[in-house]
């Protein structure tokens, strides 16, 4: 099932999708946020800690990298990535396509519909829990910034409630995606570090995340 409601009709795949308030009520740019502001510090991305969050760093089996940062939050879950992409162009309608067509592959149904950071994909996903087939509903969410692409995959409530959206989008917004100087390929992976004291752990994904690269 494809509901189509996206109201501005198709975009090219390199055009930028993201909140026209972007700049000023994030996803940040490191350039643009707060400085006085306490952060997390997990290297691509920097997190306003409040009550009740708590972090993951998931951590690729093969390499021991960290590969995303898991976010649990008042009954929801977010899992983040940021990309690196380039200067003029956006990524979000091309890995989103990427998304749909997994998705699709793996018997799952799809709705394409706008959402508050633009373009979004609820997807119903089938899965297999102690030798059962059942469908676990996530969000798939997207901004391309000055340089940078950040997506997150929400799962738990905030994918199913509307009240419990709004807390868990707002954890979205607050992220700062710190890009820096070094060239880097547009679609790789901005690095993720395990701030000081902390401890990374490979943790579930919320739904497929095929990397931004094909």
């Amino acid at each position: 099932m494809t509901d189509t409601a996206m109201t501005d009709g198709p975009l090219p795949d390199d055009a930028k999708s993201a909140p026209a308030d972007r700049a000023e009520n994030g996803p940040f740019d490191e350039s643009e946020a707060n400085a006085v502001r306490p952060y997390v510090d997990l290297g691509a991305i920097k997190l306003v800690p409040r009550p009740e969050l708590q972090l993951r760093l998931e951590v690729e089996e093969s390499t021991k990298r960290v590969i995303a940062v898991g976010i649990d939050y008042q009954g929801s879950t977010l899992q983040v990535q940021a990309f690196a992409a380039p200067r003029s162009s956006g990524l979000w309608h091309e890995v989103r396509r990427q998304i749909v067509d997994q998705i699709r592959t793996q018997g799952g149904e799809i709705t394409e519909r706008d959402g508050v950071f633009g373009p979004e994909v609820v997807a119903q996903i089938p899965v297999q829990t102690d030798g059962q087939a059942s469908t676990r509903i996530a969000r798939f969410i997207g901004v391309d910034g000055p340089r940078w692409f950040l997506r997150g995959v929400i799962a738990g409530q905030g994918a199913v409630d509307a009240t419990a959206a709004e807390a868990i989008d707002d954890v979205f917004r607050s992220i700062v995606v710190v890009r820096g100087s070094t060239p880097m390929p547009p679609r790789d992976l901005i690095p993720l570090q395990v701030p000081a004291g902390a401890q990374a752990a490979a943790g579930a994904s919320a739904g497929p995340t095929p990397p931004a690269s094909s």
